[in-house]
């Protein structure tokens, strides 16, 4: 999965301890100071009496206005009691840590592993002149979830009046001697998102269904073969799969940042998310972040999906 193939089984550890860290007694009482319009997240610096306190729009979840993380993100600034344990005032700027940015990660990033996703937001960041204006770049595996028999369209933009370029095929099995582990629906068609704008995906790289996972002398050369050049698809027609990001698991995150509020979501037959299983709904995307639906209806960010169909995405 390019970059994120990097991620280590050591990440996971990291993530729980970050995410098992008690917040500072503080960040309760500057919860009062904070602006209409913006949702708290970790309060992830103390600096003698200042205190920093992450903030995301609060329409930072909305698939209509979604956040992204290339965007200029915001910090409240909040001057601390002598004993450290209250918020006294607050000030709303930008967040322009010299030493660490606007990129998504935390003062105990004590691994690094952040650097490998500034790197791979950075790469796509300056390649957004390549996109279709207006596009929000993005880097996720996915399929479509489309069982039209006649396929998915892909178009020449978003739009449901604009040209059909090609489609994606609905789900497909072999008629004989397919694997064993082709999912009960058939395989489905897996591709790269790249880009989002308005409800729709841009895509490329469409693979035909299941011929990864297929037995290469077997594969019928009839099978259906879908449009592999880019195009958009409807944002409701594709799905995707958890994989493991490096980040908290258990839930999902309002904006597109580690430091963003955290709130605790369910897998499809239930248990706290992980990397088995996918969303419910694929509604968005920024970067390498997702903007997903739980099967128990919460919506947030996940960082980092594929569309492995056989195994899961750790």
């Amino acid at each position: 999965m390019r970059v994120l193939s990097i991620i280590a089984a050591t990440a996971l550890s990291v993530a729980a301890a970050r995410a098992g860290d008690s917040e500072p007694a503080w960040r309760a009482s500057a919860l009062a100071l904070v602006p209409a319009g913006y949702v708290a997240g970790e309060a992830y610096r103390t600096d003698g009496a200042t205190g920093y306190l992450a903030l995301d729009p609060a329409t930072s979840n909305d698939p209509k206005i979604p956040a992204s993380v290339f965007a200029q993100r915001q910090v409240l600034i909040v001057k601390l009691s002598d004993d450290r344990t209250r918020a006294v005032t607050a000030e709303l700027k930008p967040r322009t840590d010299p030493a660490r940015g606007n990129r998504d990660t935390t003062m105990s990033d004590a691994d690094g592993e952040e650097s490998d996703y500034t790197k791979l937001h950075a790469d796509l960041a300056a390649k957004r002149a390549s996109l279709p204006e207006g596009t929000e770049p993005c880097d996720i595996g996915a399929w479509t979830q489309d069982k039209d028999p006649s396929g998915l369209n892909v178009r020449a933009e978003p739009s449901v009046k604009a040209r059909v370029l090609g489609t994606l095929p609905a789900p497909y099995r072999l008629k004989m001697g397919g694997a064993e582990n082709t999912p009960e629906g058939g395989w489905l068609t897996e591709f790269r998102i790249i880009g989002f704008k308005d409800g729709w995906f841009l895509i490329e790289g469409a693979k035909p269904p299941g011929k990864d996972y297929e037995d290469e002398k077997k594969y019928p050369r009839n099978a259906p073969k879908p449009y592999a050049g880019r195009g958009w698809v409807a944002a409701n027609k594709v799905g995707a799969a958890y994989a493991n990001g490096g980040t908290r698991m258990g839930g999902l995150f309002t904006a597109p940042f580690i430091d963003a509020k955290w709130t605790p979501a369910q897998r499809e037959l239930g248990g706290a998310l992980d990397t088995d299983g996918g969303p419910k709904r694929l509604l968005a995307c920024s970067g390498a972040w997702g903007l997903v639906e739980s099967h128990d209806g919460v919506r947030g960010w996940w960082r980092a999906l594929c569309s492995n169909q056989v195994t899961n995405c750790s």
